[in-house]
C-alpha cells in the first residue's frame, strides 16, 4: 500500500505562485510514476502532470505547459508541483497520484493509489 498526503493549496490572486506537495509513504519503492490531476465540481478530473519516479521525465497537459513544473525528492519521497501564473481557470481540488504499473501517464487509468485532494482557489 502506498499512502499520498498532499498540502500547500490554499487561495491566490491571479499571476500568484503556489507549490503543492504530495508526501508518499508505504511502498514507494513500487512507485512507477507520480502524477497531480484536479477536478472542478460537475467535471470529470482532468490530468495536469506526471513524472516518471526513477528516470525523472515529466508530462504536461497543454493547458499548464510553461507555467506548472512537477518535481520529486527521492530521498524524502515525496513530489512537488510549482504553480506560476496562476489563473482562475486552475481553481480546482488539486489530487496526487502513483501507479505501480507502467503505461500512459498522463491517463488517469492505471493510477491506483491517490490523496486526499487540496484545494486551489484563484481569484480574479
Amino acid at each position: 500500500q502506498v499512502q499520498l498526503v498532499e498540502s500547500g493549496g490554499g487561495l491566490v490572486q491571479a499571476g500568484g505562485s503556489l507549490r503543492l506537495s504530495c508526501a508518499a509513504s508505504g511502498r514507494t519503492f513500487s512507485s512507477y510514476a507520480m502524477g497531480w490531476f484536479r477536478q472542478v465540481p460537475g467535471k470529470e478530473r482532468e490530468f495536469v502532470a506526471a513524472i516518471i519516479w526513477s528516470g525523472g521525465s515529466t508530462y504536461y497537459a497543454d493547458s499548464v505547459k510553461g507555467r506548472f513544473t512537477i518535481s520529486r525528492d527521492k530521498a524524502k519521497n515525496t513530489v512537488y508541483l510549482q504553480m506560476n501564473s496562476l489563473k482562475p481557470e486552475d481553481t480546482a481540488v488539486y489530487y496526487c497520484a502513483a501507479r505501480s504499473g507502467g503505461g500512459t501517464v498522463t491517463r488517469i487509468y492505471g493510477y491506483n493509489y491517490w490523496g486526499q485532494g487540496t484545494q486551489v482557489t484563484v481569484s480574479s
